[in-house]
């Protein structure tokens, strides 16, 4: 088939970073898509990319400022990597003008602008994908196929725990403004994705939450050295970013989740905590236990198996023999049967990437169905915004609540910022 035209909207840190995977995807092969659009209001943003690009594709994509103008050069899909306050009206017109769209998670501010996407999804013969990467990695596949086999038995109970960050900025400012994508959304979403990935649905949420530190501080406009940076593509906007700023957003969530199969979870997100740093996430069943490494690491799965002790490395794919990678992800990290894998992060972060552009092609090519389709990119909003909602409201909240938005009283200011 011919290839799909197709324009990345947004055009900072993480449309270079969309870009990058792209060229990763074409590199072992798969040029489904054709880079014909960088676009962003802030054209030094969008000729930026643009520049990147004709670097590793050997053409430059048209620099335009908006939809009008990406509607002339004429384009099938959009890869939408704005910040989160703007995915819900591109990705509605999109959707509306007939165009493939892949919106960045979240996938939209609240479970109300997503909602408004499901909604154009459903009049819209144009496939949704919501670009939620943490499942992609090998190494969750494998975990994924593990549980399925049931090798630790019926999953019982999951703990999750990340905790660090102090009072510095998580990549940007705007990741900790309640009205932009706190850090316990733009960060949440992803464990939210995972651990419905891994348990299947969340049913309930019980949480506490806390605002640790108000005064943030961005060492890249002291130093010119960023801190959080991820794949190393922020340095020239972290620079420009004030030193210090106040966060506006919630910084920690003590949950206990409770899931539709009967398991229950412990989760902590915590970027204000001092002192050491640490990872988590462990699940344990009726037969044993599993730990898994962080994600995009390529770290190992140790499992505790009753009766077998420690199974860990080339040993776990003994306990899956029918486990194999998708062909896209076999080209990028060189096998369809992996327990491990080592690239730098940078690498890492654009094979991944890259596998979710495989997806997005495939489905628009009628071949399957997207994987992280408006409805789940709905849930993980939902999940991470039901930790908000009740620490606000000190009550178990429950997911389908969630969704059909009566539980919003979190949300009710940025809905009406948003003018939704």
């Amino acid at each position: 088939m011919d290839t799909i035209r197709l324009a990345i909207v947004g055009c900072g840190g993480m449309g270079h970073r969309h870009m990058y995977g792209l060229a990763e995807l074409h590199r072992v092969g798969w040029e489904n898509f054709t880079l014909v659009g960088a676009c962003d209001p802030v054209l030094d943003n969008a000729e930026s990319l643009a520049t990147k690009a004709e670097e590793r594709f050997g053409k430059k994509p048209a620099v335009v400022s908006n939809l009008d103008e990406l509607a002339a050069i004429g384009v099938d899909a959009v890869d939408v990597t704005t910040t989160p306050p703007y995915h819900h009206t591109i990705a509605v017109e999109t959707l509306q003008r007939g165009w493939h769209t892949m919106v960045e998670k979240p996938m939209g501010l609240t479970v109300r602008a997503c909602n408004l996407i499901r909604s154009a999804a459903d009049n819209s013969n144009a496939v949704i994908s919501v670009a939620e990467n943490y499942r992609r990695d090998p190494i969750n596949r494998l975990a994924k196929a593990l549980l399925d086999a049931e090798v630790i038995g019926k999953p019982r109970f999951l703990i999750h725990h990340t905790i660090g960050g102090s009072n510095r900025m998580l990549i940007s400012v705007w990741r900790h403004q309640k009205d932009q994508s706190g850090v316990l959304l733009d960060v949440g979403v992803h464990y939210a994705d995972m651990i419905e990935y891994l348990l299947g649905d969340v049913e309930t949420v019980y949480a506490q939450t806390r605002l640790h530190e108000p005064i943030r501080h961005n060492p890249a406009a002291v130093t010119g050295e960023s801190g959080s940076n991820p794949a190393g593509v922020y340095t020239e906007w972290q620079r420009k970013m004030p030193a210090e700023f106040e966060a506006t957003a919630e910084d920690a969530a003590y949950a206990t989740l409770t899931f539709k199969n009967g398991a229950v979870g412990q989760y902590i997100e915590d970027h204000g905590a001092w002192g050491q740093g640490s990872w988590m996430r462990q699940i344990h069943g009726s037969q044993g236990s599993m730990a898994l490494p962080g994600d995009r690491s390529g770290g190992l799965i140790s499992l505790q198996i009753n009766g077998q002790g420690t199974v860990t490395e080339e040993a776990l794919l003994e306990l899956v023999p029918d486990f194999h990678l998708d062909a896209v992800t076999t080209d990028l990290f060189g096998g369809n049967r992996l327990w491990q894998y080592s690239f730098p992060f940078p690498d890492t972060d654009a094979k991944i990437i890259a596998i979710e552009y495989g997806d997005f092609a495939e489905a628009i090519a009628g071949n399957r169905p997207i994987e992280v389709d408006a409805y789940q990119g709905t849930r993980s909003v939902a999940i991470s915004y039901a930790m908000l909602e009740s620490g606000v409201s000190g009550e178990i909240v429950h997911l389908d609540k969630m969704i059909d938005e009566s539980i919003n009283t979190y949300q009710q200011d940025i809905d009406a910022g948003l003018g939704i």
